[in-house]
């Protein structure tokens, strides 16, 4: 071979002896073939086959693998973002004429979507109670195909009753599904509970360090598997494989930082507690939660976030305590190892929970939990102080 071909065509070396503990990178878009049968015969080699690195590489199967093992699966997509995760599942098995069921603690873009892209398609959504449990099955009619989830609710932390709203899908022949991003399935597992669709942003707790967007999709039925493959083939939709690989790694310290993170942020949840009203104290793992029994029979833990009300009275006070935190920053996602705080604002339609207003998102990290405490402090004293101290001040 001429020098111009040696510089693209890489010799082969060997692999005997050499074993590391790190997941490889494997990068392509083209995938070559060893004959031009094997080219021509390529689409029978099934969703599990190489045939275009946007389908798929080692790398992004050893995390499909890994995740469809810690979710009791048998097969997980993977997706750009959490988002993605639940719009591919909307894609997939609604049609013109369909109708979903959302509960109102839904991540907010969850019901954009349904609004704004799918209704003007001639999909239909309906919004319910969280806390509605088996009840569920007087808002099914014939047009319902999906139940979606997401346990606890978005920022206001209400654990459904699934195995009651999995019974009442099952019994009309309804798929369910459920966004387990924040318990992971580490704590839950939506597919035990005989869910066909559980759901993470990995961006959160499996990425692990806020320098990635992907999602995923975990199933227990092949059928169901070969239809999100499909969707995601005509969309056009993959992942990148270093995005892979950094969560494949931030995945090897998923369990301690959840520990660590869990145990701190309940003891802040309780502190807090102790000091104003607790039902201004949104924890799962607090007794007055909503939902707090269903959390116990079904959770082995709590991650590292929760959310506290803000009254009106220490609303004033809020944007400069966010500001002059030391330790804490101000934004939004969560569950990496920077802590962070997420003012909000929060119209409830329909779940128990009756708080409107503002609504402070905590994300515990790795830091000292005393400085964060120290941020924390000035907060909690304008929210115990109570309308009069706040207004004489």
């Amino acid at each position: 071979m001429r020098d111009t071909t040696l510089c693209v065509k890489r010799p082969q070396i060997s692999h005997e002896g050499f074993a590391s503990l790190a997941i490889p990178t494997y990068r392509a878009s083209t995938i070559v073939f060893d004959s031009a049968e094997d080219y021509a015969n390529r689409k029978y080699r099934g969703p599990d086959g190489y045939t275009y690195g946007l389908h798929g590489t080692p790398t992004s199967r050893t995390l499909e693998a890994t995740i469809t093992g810690l979710e009791q699966g048998l097969r997980t997509v993977l997706v750009p973002s959490g988002q993605a995760a639940i719009t591919i599942v909307f894609l997939t098995v609604l049609m013109p004429g369909d109708s979903v069921l959302i509960p109102d603690t839904a991540y907010p873009p969850v019901a954009g979507f349904c609004e704004n892209y799918l209704k003007p398609r001639g999909i239909l959504f309906r919004i319910y109670d969280p806390m509605i449990g088996g009840g569920i099955a007087d808002l099914i009619d014939d047009s319902v195909k999906l139940i979606w989830t997401e346990s606890p609710g978005s920022s206001t932390m209400e654990i459904q009753d699934i195995p009651a709203l999995v019974s009442a899908a099952k019994a009309r022949g309804v798929l369910t599904g459920c966004d387990n991003t924040w318990a992971t399935p580490l704590y839950f597992k939506p597919l035990a509970q005989d869910m066909d669709f559980s759901s993470m942003a990995l961006t959160k707790y499996a990425g692990g360090h806020s320098d990635l967007l992907m999602g995923s999709i975990a199933v227990k039925d092949i059928d169901l598997h070969r239809r999100l493959k499909d969707t995601m083939r005509m969309i056009g939709i993959g992942v990148s494989p270093d995005d892979c690989a950094l969560v494949l790694r931030g995945m090897e310290t998923m369990g301690v930082r959840l520990a660590h993170s869990g145990r701190v942020a309940l003891d802040f949840a309780k502190r807090i507690a102790a000091r104003i009203p607790e039902d201004l104290v949104l924890h799962p793992a607090l007794p007055n939660a909503p939902g707090h029994e269903a959390w116990k029979r079904d959770f082995t833990g709590a991650s590292g976030v929760f959310s506290v009300v803000i009254p009106p009275h220490a609303e004033e006070s809020l944007p400069a305590a966010l500001t002059n935190a030391k330790t804490f920053s101000i934004g939004a996602s969560w569950g990496g190892t920077h802590s962070l705080l997420a003012p909000m604002t929060i119209s409830r339609a329909t779940g128990c929970n009756a708080h409107a207003g503002t609504i402070l998102r905590i994300s515990v990290g790795l830091e000292d939990e005393n400085d964060l405490w120290a941020d924390l402090e000035p907060i909690v004293a304008a929210i115990a102080a109570g309308p009069a101290q706040a207004n004489s001040a």
